[in-house]
């Protein structure tokens, strides 16, 4: 992507949730809303998370008119990863690469790589100073919401 300055952001979680449990999670595009913190306004097209589909959300309040979209480029079943290209409020780009890999039949590790890049110029450089730490804090925190909602699952069944 090219871009301003960029970010990477990398972390990673033990869950304790077998990897189906969370892998399901992420290819239901649609109900994302109910645990990532984004509200989503469309999935094109419907159904489970494949290359080619676009998902459109609101990371914000409702009263603001913010959105984001994600073009999901590489959905591996076989190898349990994901690939997005987002394009976030300000014209912050995202290249986001998910891989989840199994430990054992009850826990998985998720590993979430977020690489951010910023505008040009001035812009590129006001959004760092009032957004920086959101470039690790924000991967870190959508993480643990996916962690804490596969863990939860896992627990009820």
């Amino acid at each position: 992507m090219a871009g301003g300055r960029t970010h990477l952001a990398c972390p990673t979680a033990i869950v304790e949730a077998p990897l189906d449990v969370v892998w399901a999670l992420l290819l239901d595009t649609a109900s994302w809303g109910t645990f990532y913190d984004v509200r989503v306004l469309s999935v094109e097209p419907p159904g489970p998370a494949h290359p080619g589909q676009r998902l459109i959300g609101n990371p914000g309040p409702r009263f603001l008119p913010l959105r984001l979209e994600f073009d999901f480029t590489d959905v591996d079943s076989r190898n349990h990863h994901l690939g997005i290209d987002g394009r976030l409020p300000f014209g912050i780009k995202v290249r986001e690469d998910m891989k989840l890999t199994a430990i054992d039949p009850e826990r998985c590790r998720v590993s979430y790589n977020c690489d951010f890049t910023l505008p040009e110029g001035v812009r590129g450089q006001l959004l760092w100073l009032l957004v920086g730490r959101g470039f690790e804090s924000g991967p870190a925190d959508s993480l643990e919401r996916l962690k804490n909602e596969a863990e939860r699952i896992a627990k009820c069944t």
